[in-house]
């Protein structure tokens, strides 16, 4: 009798001990996203204005408000979804590259090697997407409950995961 009364205490401390923390992760996340998204539209704001106190944007400006995009982007989305999109992800990395090539060009005369580094990095990435796309389409990490809400995966190709 003591035996099932002690595992049963032990049984609610654990279902105690595990909302919480379920509780304490969550409000993490959501502190963090808060946090990030608020970073990311004030860095985006800055960026603007300064734009816009010089009287130019120059590339590499357009190029960083692109980014600023995709991280409010990603936040938006995992805000929604619980779920981090890695294609975001590479696509801010071929973003900062590609502008990371552009300044390079723009302020040295003549392109050395770097450029075509960078340019095989991109290329690299481009690649890592099609393959995150197909993996997503053909792989889908969450399977619908009803066999009637399965769609193939030729259906899909188009779409964005």
């Amino acid at each position: 009798m003591k035996q099932s009364q002690a595992n049963r205490w032990r049984s609610n401390i654990h279902q105690h001990a595990e909302s919480t923390g379920n509780l304490l992760v969550e409000i993490f996340h959501y502190l963090a996203l808060f946090a990030i998204g608020g970073m990311t539209a004030w860095a985006g704001t800055l960026a603007a204005l300064d734009m816009l106190a010089k009287g130019s944007a120059s590339i590499d400006d357009i190029l960083l408000l692109f980014i600023y995009l995709e991280l409010g982007a990603m936040v938006g989305i995992y805000f929604k979804t619980n779920h981090m999109p890695v294609r975001f992800l590479i696509y801010v990395a071929i973003t900062a590259l590609t502008r990371m090539m552009i300044s390079d060009i723009s302020h040295h005369d003549a392109p050395d090697m770097g450029v075509v580094y960078i340019s095989g990095a991109i290329l690299l990435l481009a690649i890592a997407v099609l393959v995150v796309r197909y993996a997503s389409a053909r792989f889908p990490g969450v399977k619908p409950a009803i066999p009637s809400q399965q769609v193939s995966a030729e259906s899909h190709e188009g779409t964005e995961r």
